[in-house]
């Protein structure tokens, strides 16, 4: 379905959205050395011959799924036997065979993948503001990121003057931070008096006693007068601390030693998302976020910002300048480093038509455009220092589905002129199929591989839906525990570091999901670099800054040394499917876990639908703020889904929790000016039906995926517009 309003231009064997075409052609190329014709003419043949191998590799996602759900049937009142099980996925080429043991061959690789271990930002793309704050989110206020969150707990105070309890509390913590950070011997932070500068190395003053850190070479520069810094400079596992001095300032006056600030290198490198957190459903929601990768990738992206009654520019920060004991120049990254997720190979767009009438697969179209704009990038350096581009892939199935999205990449270097291997690919392990055959998923990528991310919120969404005929699966919380999840956690750590990893690419963890639960965070989100995790994703800048305090005080690669020993995670724990064979819930927990269910979807999908936003902080039934996706909501219909089918509740039982939770729903956003009420009118409600759909409709959905119907009620909706 297009817009009516939709026009195209002919393109040879396409049909291209004229909006489309003309971004492409007067702000893409421009600037660019690709020829316009040369470039739309090996397009149309590239499109083309890729869409039919994506085609049948869908064709084989059917088939496998198929012989799936008919095992399951036929096996289910029958005691689960593991090893039948695992041989009948080898007879389908679910399992594949693991060969030789390699190493990956990633080359011009930028140090935040390959050398620092840090917080990672997940962004949509599609909002300006948002896109620049992540940018941005290379570096942190500790203070500020304390200060405005529950990491500390919050007096009773309502006054918007400085709370000098509070920021006492937050000196306090950030002190013993420092003091695990950047250790001294025999002295706390909190007993510092005075500092100098003295040759090459920092000095404290206690009771006319000189104290220095235990790791000298940890203090590497300042900025301003020597005798009289502006700040000071640390390192630490890779990442920096700005101490900021400034005696006259309203924190500095309270400080023994004047201290201002304490900066740190947070979101080290950020996801820019074309995927899951946006709406993008036609040629005019596609230009918008390729336009604000484009500028980000030229340097030039900026949005007017109001706060606190105030209207300003919002631009990319600029590089960090420091100068080490001897005078010579220090420049830090300014920016984070960002990589752009495509979408998977499922979705089709219908900004370009091809020959025979279809859709063009959306995840060809973006690996095209998205490398084309990072083309501006390789002049100014602003991102990559090494002329690479990277790219997420998401939602693959498999080996051979990796191959193709190698064969793919191979076609935008060749067609757009670029060295081999110029394109790096991040893995996202959130398919059941990839995650067992990871290794040689991983071969298929050997020499541009920069990244596998178990990205649970997926995984769990198509581990209901892989063995959906197989019985009721247990409740929503009870799959974090289960034991699956927690060896394919360990799973992902234990194939990447067998095949190289270390000092090459990032073994990355999933999201926080509660972005106002800072303290929670804090005390959990340790256990990624624990793991042995390069990075870990966070919803937010404030979150960055915070969960980079885990990388101050866990070396990653010491955690990876000693983790390569280990024995390997166990695949046949990965094939625990998590149904409760004999379930003897009561109703109210059935209820219970069907109005939170309910309540996540209609939360999201309201907003999805109905203004085009692709993430929200969605209030669940205590009001707690969760971020969520179409992940989430992936997770959330098939679980409901599968329990209608396995008669653990009615569809009529359903349907009217579902109106019942719409009217909660619409309470808890009756102060958006810009929100429908669903429970008005069901019947004219887009959203509403599109939540019903994604239920009642979810045991079909190819993968339990929720994009198809999102994309269709979505279009619905802007005809309406």
């Amino acid at each position: 379905m297009n817009n009516k309003d939709t026009v195209f231009k002919n393109v040879g064997n396409l049909k291209v959205a004229k909006e489309l075409f003309d971004f492409i052609n007067n702000e893409v190329i421009p600037g660019t050395e690709i020829d316009k014709n040369r470039f739309w003419d090996s397009f149309d043949k590239s499109a083309h011959s890729l869409s039919e191998v994506n085609k049948e590799l869908l064709k084989k996602r059917e088939k496998i799924q198929s012989s799936l759900d008919k095992w399951h049937r036929e096996h289910r009142d029958k005691k689960f036997d593991k090893i039948k099980y695992k041989e009948f996925l080898k007879s389908i080429n679910y399992i594949v065979n693991e060969n030789e043991n390699f190493q990956i061959s990633t080359k011009n690789v930028d140090e935040e993948i390959s050398l620092i271990a840090g917080p990672q930002l997940v962004v949509p793309v599609d909002n300006a503001r948002y896109a620049l704050n992540a940018a941005n989110a290379r570096w942190g206020s500790l203070y500020d990121a304390l200060y405005g969150t529950d990491a500390i707990e919050k007096n009773n105070s309502t006054s918007s003057n400085l709370d000098a309890k509070r920021a006492q509390k937050v000196r306090n913590y950030t002190r013993e931070f420092l003091d695990k950070a950047l250790k001294i011997n025999d002295l706390s932070w909190k007993e510092i008096k005075e500092f100098k500068i003295e040759k090459e190395r920092i000095v404290f003053l206690k009771d006319d006693k000189t104290f220095y850190l235990s790791d000298e070479k940890k203090f590497i520069g300042i900025s301003g007068d020597r005798s009289k810094p502006s700040s000071l400079l640390f390192k630490n596992n890779g990442l920096h601390i700005e101490i900021k001095i400034d005696k006259e300032s309203q924190i500095g006056k309270a400080d023994s030693i004047g201290i201002q600030d304490v900066i740190l290198e947070s979101a080290v490198s950020t996801i820019v998302d074309n995927e899951d957190s946006v709406a993008a459903v036609d040629a005019e929601d596609k230009v918008r976020c390729y336009r604000n990768w484009l500028l980000i990738m030229k340097g030039t992206l900026e949005t007017k910002v109001k706060k606190n009654g105030k209207e300003f520019l919002r631009k990319l920060n600029k590089d960090k300048i420091f100068y080490d004991l001897n005078g010579k120049k220090i420049i830090l990254h300014g920016r984070s480093l960002l990589l752009n997720r495509n979408v998977g190979h499922l979705m089709t767009t219908p900004a370009i038509i091809l020959k025979d009438g279809k859709f063009m697969p959306e995840g060809i179209l973006d690996a095209f455009i998205s490398v084309m704009c990072a083309i501006h990038d390789f002049k100014n350096k602003l991102n990559s220092r090494t002329g690479s581009v990277y790219i997420v892939k998401p939602k693959m199935h498999g080996p051979d589905e990796v191959k193709f999205t190698n064969e793919i990449f191979n076609n935008v270097e060749k067609i757009l002129g670029l060295p081999a291997f110029t394109i790096k690919v991040g893995i996202m392990d959130e398919e059941r199929r990839t995650t067992i055959n990871l290794k040689e998923c991983i071969r298929q990528v050997k020499e541009r591989i920069v990244f596998i991310n178990t990205g649970f919120l997926d995984r769990t969404g198509d581990e209901i839906h892989t063995s959906f005929e197989s019985g009721p699966m247990i409740f929503k919380g009870d799959m974090k525990k289960s034991k699956w999840l927690n060896t394919y956690e360990d799973w992902n750590v234990d194939i990447g570091l067998s095949c190289g990893f270390t000092g090459k690419a990032q073994i990355g963890k999933g999201m926080w999901a509660m972005p106002d639960k800072m303290k929670d965070m804090l005390s959990q989100k340790i256990s990624h670099p624990k793991s042995g995790a390069n990075c870990a994703w966070v919803p937010s800048p404030t979150a960055a800054t915070l969960h980079s305090t885990h990388y101050h005080l866990v070396n990653v690669f010491e955690i990876q040394k000693n983790l390569k020993s280990r024995k390997r995670a166990d695949l046949n724990n990965i094939l625990e499917i998590p149904k409760h064979d004999r379930p003897n819930w009561s109703k109210e927990d059935i209820d219970k876990e069907l109005n939170n269910n309910i309540q996540s979807i209609l939360g999201y999908v309201v907003r999805w639908i109905d203004q085009g936003i692709g993430c929200s902080k969605v209030p669940d039934i205590n009001n707690v703020g969760l971020m969520e996706d179409r992940a989430t909501l992936r997770i959330s219909s098939q679980h409901i889904s599968n329990w209608i089918h396995h008669n653990i509740c009615s569809k009529e039982e359903v349907l009217e929790k579902i109106k019942k939770m719409a009217v909660i729903v619409d309470k808890q956003n009756e102060k958006d000016a810009n929100y429908k009420k669903m429970s008005e009118n069901f019947d004219q409600s887009i959203a509403f039906k599109a939540a019903c759909d994604l239920i009642f409709e979810g045991r079909v959905q190819p993968a339990g995926y929720t994009e198809p119907l999102l994309h269709k009620r979505r279009i619905e909706k802007k005809i309406t517009l």
